[in-house]
């Protein structure tokens, strides 16, 4: 990225001359200054041999924090059609100094006696009402998936799956969300989320809830309205389960009696997209959500309406205070709208012990330094940029890692495979990224599971940028048609929709 330095102030200047000159910064520069490359951990590898996988590779990560313990979980041995050969799982219980890694037991045919040909689609939560860590996967079967949780009091010893549904004609895009909140509302305090779409009715989303641990679970509430794919289950201020999902734009539905009945299928905002070349997998504009300390609910997803002919993606974000009603929707300003660079596949994150304008924010997302590129020329890289003051300003951009090519990525029917999903959760002030990263591959594939080896800081006087006051290109529109949308791993055809 091309280096950017705002220029050296006197005590005396104004405040106000100083966002200006970020203003300006931002306005002018293609990219604000990279930092070095970070020491990067591999977190777990893919020792799994059956044929009917790709090997050596690792995909689609998802993570959560409590305390000093963060738990992550991903795809191990991807598969061409669907899933891979099991979920696994990487746990560090002293704040990412060191981790343990291994697989979720009784899922799939290939792992302590599961009964499942594939697995795919983990998240992860903490119950702190019952001290469990849960993990939702989906089990895929030859005609239908089933949507399941495993269960763990330690994040390191994993129990045989539970069944949360098995009569969906066809689940896709699990995600679980609990509610933490033990001092205010707490009626709802241990009622756990799990949402999902049946891409055999067309996508319509479902929920199901749990109030003992993740032992048992409601028999599904259908959304008679809501259609569409990545629910994220989070609760915002006083008890509200929201669920942001990829709709007919950016939606939400939400609950205030703890999940027993979910109510208004609503528009957060439009979608527009710039298509990710290269032949990457990309699945739509998927959301990622992360709640502060103050229930503040912040959204974030791939956007390209402040760019000039949909050129390339920003990531974008709106937040409510309720879960439902939402802000307008603001650009990240990781560069200039005019730079090249395409962003995709973020995972936000904020520090629980902070909230409201002095919330910790930290987003780690995919990118290409150039959008109009290909298979054979796509640079796949990671980057980093936080902000502490609950987003009206952010950090310059990091680089984690870069020269990726997508050809060293796992093959699906939807495209080189890095992920559906990237995350990132705080541990003790420190932000962990958690992707998948690949190498060029040998005998087999060279692609695993990495984190920031110490974590990632703020730095307090570092220079910041703001994105305030710029207005989306008028009639902002995609730069590709209506898209088919099968479920996620391309096996059972869906509606034909258009994501605006």
């Amino acid at each position: 990225m091309t280096n950017l330095k705002l220029t050296s102030l006197t005590a005396h200047r104004s405040a106000a001359f100083l966002r200006f000159l970020a203003a300006f910064a931002i306005a002018t520069a293609s990219v604000p200054a990279a930092q070095p490359q970070v020491k990067l951990q591999q977190l777990s590898t893919d020792t799994f041999s059956n044929s009917s996988s790709q090997h050596a590779t690792e995909v689609g990560p998802d993570s959560f924090a409590f305390g000093s313990t963060i738990v992550t979980a991903f795809q191990v041995g991807r598969n061409f059609a669907s899933g891979s050969t099991d979920i696994g799982f990487s746990t560090s219980t002293d704040g990412g100094n060191t981790w343990t890694s291994g697989y979720l037991p009784g899922i799939t045919q290939y792992y302590q006696g599961g009964q499942y040909q594939a697995a795919t689609d983990p998240s992860v939560v903490f119950d702190a009402m019952h001290k469990v860590w849960i993990i939702a996967s989906l089990g895929v079967g030859l005609l239908s998936n089933d949507v399941l949780v495993s269960l763990s009091t330690d994040g390191l010893n994993w129990g045989n799956p539970v069944v949360v549904d098995n009569t969906s004609l066809f689940a896709d895009k699990p995600w679980i969300g609990c509610d933490n909140n033990d001092k205010q509302y707490y009626f709802h305090y241990g009622h756990c989320y799990v949402s999902w779409d049946d891409a055999g009715q067309a996508d319509q989303m479902k929920m199901s809830t749990s109030t003992d641990g993740g032992d048992h679970w409601s028999t599904p509430y259908t959304l008679p309205t809501g259609f569409g794919l990545g629910g994220q289950p989070v609760v915002a201020a006083k008890g509200t389960a929201t669920v942001p999902f990829l709709g007919s734009g950016m939606q939400y539905f939400y609950s205030t009696d703890g999940g027993k009945t979910w109510r208004k299928v609503g528009k957060i905002s439009s979608v527009t997209t710039h298509q990710v070349k290269g032949g990457l997998r990309v699945t739509g504009a998927l959301p990622s959500v992360a709640v502060d300390g103050g229930n503040k609910v912040y959204v974030v997803w791939q956007d390209c309406r402040f760019r000039t002919n949909c050129s390339s993606n920003d990531i974008v974000m709106s937040t409510s205070s309720d879960g439902m009603k939402w802000s307008a929707v603001t650009r990240i300003p990781i560069d200039a709208t005019n730079s090249t660079v395409d962003h995709f596949i973020p995972g936000i994150a904020v520090d629980p012990s902070t909230s409201g304008k002095s919330a910790h924010l930290a987003l780690t997302y995919y990118y290409y330094p150039v959008a109009n590129c290909t298979a054979k020329t796509c640079n796949l890289s990671v980057g980093y940029v936080s902000s502490q003051d609950g987003g009206q300003t952010w950090s310059s951009a990091q680089k984690l890692t870069s020269g990726m090519k997508v050809t060293w990525l796992p093959g699906t029917l939807l495209g080189y495979m890095v992920g559906d999903y990237i995350s990132t959760s705080y541990v003790n002030g420190k932000a962990y990224g958690v992707f998948a990263v690949a190498a060029k591959p040998g005998s087999k594939y060279n692609e695993a599971t990495f984190a920031p080896a110490s974590g990632l800081l703020e730095e307090a006087n570092a220079p910041v940028f703001s994105s305030a006051g710029e207005q989306p290109v008028p009639d902002a529109k995609s730069d590709h048609g209506p898209l088919a949308y099968w479920d996620s791993d391309g096996r059972l055809p869906k509606r034909r929709v258009t994501r605006k």
